[in-house]
């Protein structure tokens, strides 16, 4: 029997073990590559995620669509199993959402969790220490609330500068007013699960449709506004460059 050149051993051997990690791949790394593709090109007749929220994940403001990049899988996974079974009303997403199955709907909310978040973070958290008046009426509900209705502070859960808190409280700053106005109405008409507690059903409800419109505008104008009190500390006399 003849015998093979080392060369050739050594390639066999190479493919081989190339072979062999592909076939390793699994667990999160698997489900980042499958998220990553239900992203691009879509799964099962759904449509590619990035049509709507962008390349990154970041949204697209203008038409409404919020950004996933950055927000918690859990949380993630939560809002597409119920936009599957209905809990969540959402004539824009229910297909979709019914049309991947759990584990693809786990794996792109995986995947959107690893992506960075489009917000500077500190920029943001930096804007609960600046004044507010009570007749800026978005800003006061965000960062104090109307507790003269037991409607606590936005940032006491969502996080100061509305940057999100753990799995339960996502991001608010740079998500379009118009869809932080729709979720709140959808809460108070019940067409959104409860969440923690049963928390924003009953925020939802004492809010007047003015108050829903301030505080979604606030917060979505909140990146920019960072970006703004950041330049004027750094003009300011005396500021560290």
């Amino acid at each position: 029997m003849a015998s093979l050149p080392y060369s050739a051993i050594r390639w066999a051997g190479a493919l081989a073990l190339g072979a062999g990690a592909l076939g390793a791949l699994s667990g999160p790394a698997q489900a980042a590559a499958d998220g990553r593709q239900i992203s691009t090109q879509g799964a099962n007749g759904a449509p590619a995620c990035v049509t709507c929220h962008g390349a990154n994940g970041e949204g697209n403001p203008a038409a409404g669509f919020p950004h996933l990049a950055g927000l918690g899988a859990a949380y993630l996974a939560e809002q597409l199993d119920a936009m599957a079974n209905g809990s969540r009303v959402s004539p824009v997403m229910a297909a979709t959402a019914k049309a991947l199955d759990p584990a693809q709907r786990q794996a792109v909310a995986a995947y959107y969790a690893g992506l960075p978040a489009p917000l500077n973070v500190d920029r943001l958290a930096a804007t609960a220490l600046h004044p507010v008046k009570p007749d800026d009426t978005g800003a006061w509900l965000a960062t104090r609330g109307a507790w003269d209705k037991n409607v606590p502070a936005c940032n006491q859960c969502h996080g100061p500068g509305g940057i999100g808190v753990g799995a339960n409280f996502p991001s608010l700053a740079g998500q379009p007013a118009a869809y932080i106005a729709g979720q709140l109405r959808a809460w108070r008409q019940g067409q959104r699960p409860p969440g923690p507690l049963g928390l924003m059903p009953a925020v939802a409800t004492r809010l007047t449709d003015a108050e829903i419109d301030a505080v979604s505008a606030y917060y979505a104008g909140l990146p920019k506004a960072a970006d703004l009190l950041a330049a004027q500390a750094n003009a300011a006399p005396g500021a560290k460059q």
